[in-house]
């Protein structure tokens, strides 16, 4: 039996599935905690990712891997591979006027065009821009920057600083995909390229795409290619090589390997979360993906890439070749968290309150916008409730509207993708939240399109291990997904009419 295996690195924990490489079938897994909050010590994620391979038996028959992560986070390292601050997660919405300044002084049109998104408070740009004007001499430091699932796999790889890695701080071995690359603000899908104009106006500093490791192409080394002139391959070496330019990680295509591991485990190129979860879905057209879980997303596969001027719907590429339009809410499955623990109940408890109540919560609505929002893009607003009468204030009613206002805020991304050009056969609803009796119910009645639940599982890993099996054959696998749930369109009007009168 070959195996293959895949990893979730998420905000709050580090998943790793070990699948058999035919069949798609489990063979083992683990798991291990992440910090909270919304700025992170990266090493806190290998430490965890070490903890998450040894509680799934390790890497030692295993023959690929591939690591699938949290978009956005900025991770900035210097010329000796040492983080140089904590991490800022796609959560951190500190950077929210930088995105604002990014947007007056490039314009939103220009930022759909040239690189499918504007920016928000969650991208990495935005995150470059706001680590130039808080903290400058840190900005100066920055030799190379990654997002979460780049420095994972680079840390894989062996490479990491003098002292607490095999193959040393090798910043030019550094890689990334195509959809993690597009969530950064400085990278499009259209045209498979970083523009590093854009770059440099976020971070103050010119970059340029790493070369590949140094054994592999040595700095010092000038090829010369047929056709070339000593003369003509030098001058493009030194404008691509050029020392004092920030590294972007390589961007590799859909099974292209980005090295072995020291012990010799083949590594596929990574992916960003939600590109994972399609792909261990085998989402394809007709298929939009709804996403509860420390976020919510609502996202879907398309062969052409989406400009979206407003910025609500996000032009990001897939982890197979395609694009992936998508929104994003900052508030999710916390927020069920957050009230269960106002109603001193847990979440079995929650359900079966919010089931006790009627469709539209005899008029009380939640807007839960606990951590301010992006979708739409108000990151300095907070939670609201209405509606509230003597009569309707009851643990039930405030259960309900809860999980309806969550799941509005995703029916109105469902709208903005549609509005993109998104057509839906059905609608896939995946992430911890889902598998919430109260929350199939309620989606049933607030999406206007049929919903189906897979089988519980974790579907970035499984992604993730998709891409290991197609990295090593060549080959995407094309596993089984079971359902849990199918549930016909129910859907209850008042549930949309009454939240869209209420949010601001």
């Amino acid at each position: 039996m070959t195996l293959v295996a895949g990893v979730d690195s998420s905000t709050q924990s580090c998943k790793v599935v070990v699948r058999d490489l035919e069949t798609g079938a489990l063979v083992r897994s683990g798991r291990a905690a992440h910090p909270e909050g919304t700025e992170v010590d990266p090493a806190a994620w290998w430490t965890a990712l070490q903890e998450a391979l040894a509680a799934a038996g390790g890497l030692d028959d295993v023959a690929a891997i591939s690591v699938a992560g949290q978009q956005h986070g900025m991770v900035v390292l210097d010329a000796e591979g040492r983080i140089i601050r904590d991490a800022l997660l796609w959560n951190d919405t500190r950077s929210a006027q930088a995105a604002r300044d990014l947007i007056e002084e490039v314009g939103a049109a220009e930022y759909a065009s040239r690189v499918g998104v504007v920016p928000v408070a969650s991208f990495t740009a935005t995150k470059l821009r706001w680590l130039r004007d808080a903290e400058p001499a840190n900005a100066e430091r920055v030799a190379a920057v990654a997002l979460p699932h780049d420095w994972l796999t680079w840390r894989l790889l062996g490479y990491g600083p003098a002292g607490e890695s095999k193959l040393g701080p090798d910043l030019e071995a550094l890689t990334t995909d195509r959809s993690d690359a597009s969530g950064t603000a400085y990278w499009g899908a259209r045209t498979d390229a970083y523009d590093l104009d854009l770059f440099e106006r976020a971070l103050g500093r010119p970059g340029r795409e790493a070369i590949g490791a140094a054994d592999a192409h040595p700095l010092a080394e000038v090829l010369v290619v047929a056709g070339d002139t000593p003369h003509d391959h030098a001058t493009t070496s030194t404008s691509t090589r050029n020392a004092d330019a920030v590294v972007l990680p390589r961007v590799l295509g859909p099974a292209e390997a980005a090295g072995r591991t020291p012990s010799g485990v083949l590594v596929g190129p990574g992916a960003g979360d939600n590109a994972g979860a399609a792909l261990g879905l085998g989402a394809a057209d007709g298929d939009v993906v709804v996403s509860v879980g420390t976020s919510g997303t609502v996202f879907a596969v398309t062969e052409a890439p989406i400009a979206d001027a407003s910025g609500t719907v996000a032009g990001f590429a897939d982890a197979s070749g395609a694009s992936l339009p998508l929104i994003a809410t900052l508030n999710a499955a916390r927020v069920l968290g957050s009230i269960a623990q106002l109603l001193s109940v847990d979440h079995d408890g929650l359900s079966a309150l919010a089931l006790s109540a009627d469709p539209g919560s005899a008029g009380v609505v939640l807007v839960p916008y606990f951590e301010g929002e992006r979708t739409p893009n108000l990151p300095d607003a907070t939670a609201s409730i209405h509606g509230l009468t003597l009569a309707s204030t009851t643990p039930a009613n405030l259960a309900r509207a809860a999980i309806e206002g969550m799941l509005c805020g995703l029916a109105d991304g469902l709208d903005a993708v549609r509005s993109a050009g998104v057509r839906e056969r059905r609608i896939l609803l995946i992430g911890g939240a889902a598998q919430n009796p109260a929350v199939a119910t309620v989606a049933a009645q607030v999406f206007d399109a049929p919903v189906e639940v897979p089988a519980p599982g974790e579907y970035v890993a499984d992604g993730a291990a998709v891409q290991a099996a197609w990295t090593l054959t060549g080959t995407r696998p094309a596993w089984t997904v079971e359902t849990s749930a199918a549930l016909p369109v129910d859907t209850r009007p008042v549930i949309r009419a009454q939240y869209a009168l209420a949010r601001p």
